[in-house]
């Protein structure tokens, strides 16, 4: 096979980089309301678990139209975790600030305090690193989203260990390494993790059917 050829493993590697970029920029275009990065993100891994499984076929439409079809659910779910992610933050500023500040058993109850922040911070990250593909394949209450998230992730540590490597290796490159990487971003990190993703949710997929023909 030419090695330059449409069906090659190279062009095909480009092309997925390609709409990596290229996701990458709707997905910035539609996240600067910030309150819209839940919907945009839940359509960019609509699109990109479809790239992985080789079903993409006008990638912007896709975009849009998984954008539009998501846009209620995938926005509440994120203000959710927005107003999550705030919180904890603001703990951790205030528990690390005392901790640092007092001696004694002041200081050994604000260290308990901090593994405990630590923790929910830790199910934080699951949550947010799985809840936008689930809701980008599957439909139920936004309980169940948010629950499911730290359940699947929890099931399949592994996958989910390796998303937040691929998202912090990108973050890493783009802020220490060379800026201008930014033009591949969320999109291509997409892309690799949706890569990870395509077998957790088929099996997720399979046991659906298989507990739907259990239950008829």
């Amino acid at each position: 096979m030419n090695f330059f050829s449409y069906e090659s493993r190279f062009s095909q590697v480009l092309l997925k980089i390609c709409f990596g970029c290229w996701l990458n920029v709707l997905w910035v275009l539609c996240s600067i309301p910030v309150f819209t990065i839940g919907a945009s993100t839940t359509a960019l891994y609509d699109v990109t678990l479809r790239i992985a499984e080789e079903r993409e076929e006008n990638v912007t439409k896709q975009f849009f139209t998984a954008f539009k079809n998501n846009f209620a659910q995938a926005t509440r779910l994120w203000l959710i975790l927005l107003a999550v992610g705030a919180l904890l933050a603001a703990d951790g500023y205030v528990v690390s600030h005392l901790r640092s500040t007092t001696l004694g058993m002041p200081a050994v109850f604000w260290t308990l305090n901090l593994a405990l922040l630590i923790a929910a911070a830790v199910v934080y990250v699951i949550v947010l690193l799985n809840i936008f593909p689930l809701t980008a394949r599957f439909a139920n209450t936004d309980w169940a989203m948010l629950k499911n998230s730290f359940f699947v992730g929890i099931r399949y540590l592994f996958n989910t260990i390796l998303m937040f490597a691929i998202h912090f290796v990108m973050f890493y490159a783009i802020v220490m390494i060379f800026t201008p990487l930014v033009i591949f971003g969320e999109g291509l990190t997409a892309v690799i993790c949706s890569n990870f993703l395509t077998y957790v949710l088929g099996s997720l997929n399979s046991e659906d059917q298989d507990n739907s023909r259990g239950e008829s």
